[in-house]
């Protein structure tokens, strides 16, 4: 598998309100949100253009951390599962699932599912996990997280890319004797890994099809694509590497506090987003604020409508 988002274009998505709820990004007007609000901004992002829409994963939330953290996050199984019902086009993201809290087996069977009823739409994307607390609820192992997930990977493609999945030496039993199925509409569906670490980053070239970034300030992000080219050349992989970068904007001239994000028109905006482009980005997961379900959704179309081609151009 390599990279979904052709050669010399931009695409961008976003991870969806309500779902998850961390005091850090949320929304005041989410806290009251219901699951209509929920769909009508899948629905949008869906009509805009979006390449996809994010749902993110937090099984239980310790305490302190609920101070920060909130306690909302939806089963991004589920979600994704249910969102694929009330969408047509957009793909469907775990950004991004804690593979140490998961069976390989578990995370291929779930997206091989998901991605026959979407219609071939699933984004696998996968994370090492850091909430210590978290692990310990969940009898996970913290401190081995990261060999957890260099382990998974290997197991995921293969489950994902054959019903009878093998690995060199059998690992987790895979002998090609035991079947995953349903089987996907896509050839090979493709897998994103997210952190901004150099280990993550490392991870991303050499498994994955893709890099959901954390957080990377703009000038790092050259030196970054430069090690994913070397790293991928390497390991015999395909070139070509879907690379995101995370940015927020709103489209016109708030009349509110809207923070640091881009503002303006659609002009002004690409302008400040095409830097990043250049940088080596082609898809950008865009935060749009808003104070209510009808605004986020008036950001979300103008984007796709104004900004976006422009973005493309």
């Amino acid at each position: 598998m390599s990279a979904i988002i052709p050669p010399g274009t931009v695409a961008w998505g976003l991870q969806l309100p309500v779902q998850a709820q961390s005091t850090i990004f949320v929304e005041p007007w989410e806290a009251t949100a219901t699951t209509d609000d929920l769909v009508a901004v899948a629905q949008a992002a869906d009509r805009a253009g979006a390449l996809y829409v994010g749902v993110c994963e937090h099984v239980a939330i310790p305490q302190p951390h609920d101070r920060t953290m909130g306690t909302t996050w939806y089963h991004p199984f589920t979600t994704l599962g249910f969102l694929a019902g009330v969408t047509t086009s957009v793909r469907l993201l775990s950004h991004v699932i804690a593979l140490p809290y998961h069976h390989p087996l578990e995370v291929a069977k779930a997206f091989t599912t998901l991605d026959a009823l979407s219609g071939g739409r699933a984004i696998v994307g996968v994370g090492a996990g850091h909430v210590e607390a978290e692990f310990a609820l969940l009898g996970a192992d913290f401190a081995g997280r990261g060999r957890w997930v260099e382990r998974s990977l290997p197991a995921i493609r293969a489950a994902l890319d054959d019903e009878y999945p093998a690995l060199p030496g059998g690992d987790w039993g895979l002998d090609g004797s035991a079947a995953v199925s349903p089987r996907p509409v896509q050839a090979s569906v493709p897998i994103w890994v997210g952190g901004s670490s150099p280990v993550a980053v490392r991870r991303a070239a050499q498994h994955g099809d893709g890099w959901l970034p954390q957080g990377v300030r703009r000038g790092d992000l050259p030196g970054v694509v430069a090690r994913v080219r070397d790293l991928r050349a390497a390991a015999g992989r395909p070139e070509h590497f879907d690379v995101g970068a995370l940015v927020g904007c709103y489209v016109g001239t708030p009349s509110w506090d809207v923070g640091r994000t881009y503002v303006g028109s659609a002009d002004l905006i690409a302008e400040q987003l095409r830097p990043w482009v250049e940088a080596g980005a082609n898809q950008l997961q865009v935060r749009f604020r808003s104070r209510d379900r009808a605004e986020l959704v008036d950001q979300i179309e103008r984007f796709g409508a104004e900004v976006a081609p422009l973005l493309a151009a």
